[in-house]
């Protein structure tokens, strides 16, 4: 034997099902393969599953048949001795549920298996060995989660080398129910942490079937993270909890507080995802930087001011770690619930002449934007990493957004005094503040989505209050 086959893959009519050519070496004592090769093979297109188990399956007769079962895991299924004739059909919920693709594979060829796809096989030589990696790990009850089809089912109209009625199968096999009654796996799910936020309220309206979860029902820092969900259960978490109390976190008690919220419980939630296979989006902020530069690119060093900032730049460096995460930094956020738009509409409204900060320059972020930002890179597939994600338009500065507020809802402007940050916040104890929020957004543009311009948005905003 002297084959010698480079990896190469192949798309089937089942979406995700990939037919793998292997990099199969043989002389006259045999041969040598590399069954998977991460840094080969994820650069093919395979997902970076994370295999965690390797289950052997011997079968001593030509005509053994196993399945149809589709596992609530991802397996890459491959021959170390015979040959078979491999049968999968989709069994998710979607347009492609009951598709089917068969193809016989040897010792040369493996195929990836997404999870809710039904495996099936059945053996053309004597002493077939076959081999499942999967990442994640069996367990007594994983059975309760499979989906199951009958091999004989008429509508996936498999045709069997070997007629079933003349093959070796299991009882429990030949019990399975036809396609009509099988219930299709449902996705993993999405959560959304920090569900009571003006984010998590927003993040209801574009993840209307995801679950959600306040501090109260999912805290962080608590013991016994790990086991409190099914955690291979979820494909996604949106992280929009945090610790945001800017002054407080410059005491003694909020010093702890934030860190806990913002950095210890960030890292359990971020070890799970890792051990998962989560893709993990986290909600970032302008804090991190010292606002010194005229504007904030993805890849700027962090330099935090005070300790809130020190904790969320401190929680991004430990999300970065993650395989699959999202960082999504923002600035200003306006959404449904206090914020410095509808305050300043209630002192116009109230008769008060506000002093506004007028050196601190930025975007508005409203939280329906920063939502639909969420879905769109997780939907899409964006490239992992790190994406501002602010209003778009020219910065601007509080006080300008507080006389814009004024105007729109029919008061005067000149009520609103411009001050500098030092004037503001002379004799009082509070953290600092970076002057320039700016973000640019060039990073998420590219990947297809363009935030609404901050001042129309703010317009659009106050008709609706």
């Amino acid at each position: 034997m002297s084959d010698t086959r480079l990896p190469a893959l192949h798309e089937t009519p089942i979406p995700g099902l990939f037919v793998v050519d292997l990099d199969l070496r043989g002389d006259n004592r045999g041969w040598f393969k590399e069954n998977w090769q991460r840094a080969k093979m994820v650069p093919l297109g395979l997902p970076d599953f994370g295999p965690v188990q390797n289950n052997v399956s011997y079968n001593d007769e030509v005509g053994t048949t196993r399945g149809i079962h589709a596992e609530p895991w991802d397996k890459f299924v491959s021959v170390v001795h015979g040959k078979v004739f491999g049968a999968w059909v989709d069994l998710r919920e979607g347009p492609s549920f009951g598709a089917v693709f068969t193809t016989e594979i040897d010792a040369s060829k493996a195929v990836f298996v997404p999870r809710g796809v039904g495996n099936s096989y059945q053996t053309l030589e004597p002493d077939t060995v076959y081999s499942y990696l999967v990442n994640d790990h069996w367990s007594p009850d994983a059975g309760a989660k499979y989906t199951f089809l009958n091999l004989a089912d008429e509508t996936a109209a498999i045709q069997w080398p070997i007629p079933l009625e003349q093959a070796i199968l299991s009882e429990k096999d030949k019990a399975h129910p036809r396609l009509t009654d099988v219930s299709p796996m449902a996705p993993r799910k999405t959560l959304v942490l920090g569900a009571g936020g003006q984010l998590g309220r927003a993040l209801r309206a574009v993840y209307p079937d995801a679950e959600f979860a306040t501090r109260a029902e999912l805290d962080l820092a608590a013991p016994g993270l790990e086991s409190a969900r099914p955690w291979r259960d979820y494909g996604v978490i949106v992280n929009a909890a945090a610790y945001t109390k800017v002054d407080l976190a410059e005491t003694a008690d909020g010093r702890r507080d934030a860190w806990a919220a913002n950095v210890a419980g960030v890292a359990a939630l971020a070890r799970i995802a890792a051990d998962n296979g989560i893709t993990l989006v986290h909600v970032s902020s302008d804090y991190v930087f010292d606002g010194t530069a005229d504007g904030h690119p993805e890849d700027e060093p962090f330099s935090p001011l005070g300790v809130y900032g020190q904790t969320k730049a401190a929680g991004d460096a430990i999300v970065q770690t993650v395989p699959r995460h999202y960082i999504v930094r923002t600035s200003w956020v306006i959404g449904d619930g206090a914020n410095f738009v509808r305050t300043m509409a209630s002192l116009a409204e109230r008769g008060v002449d506000p002093s506004v900060v007028d050196d601190q320059v930025g975007r508005l972020s409203f939280t329906a934007d920063i939502a639909a930002g969420i879905r769109h890179l997780v939907d899409t597939g964006a490239p992992f990493g790190v994406y501002n994600l602010t209003g778009s338009g020219e910065p601007v500065s509080w006080a300008e957004i507080a006389r814009r507020v004024f105007a729109r809802t029919g008061h005067d402007a000149a009520r609103v005094t411009g001050v500098t940050t030092a004037e503001y916040f002379a004799g009082k104890q509070v953290a600092p503040r970076p002057l320039n929020s700016v973000l640019p957004l060039d990073k998420i543009e590219a990947a297809g989505f363009t935030p609404r311009d901050h001042l129309v948005a703010l317009d659009e905003y106050l008709t609706q209050e």
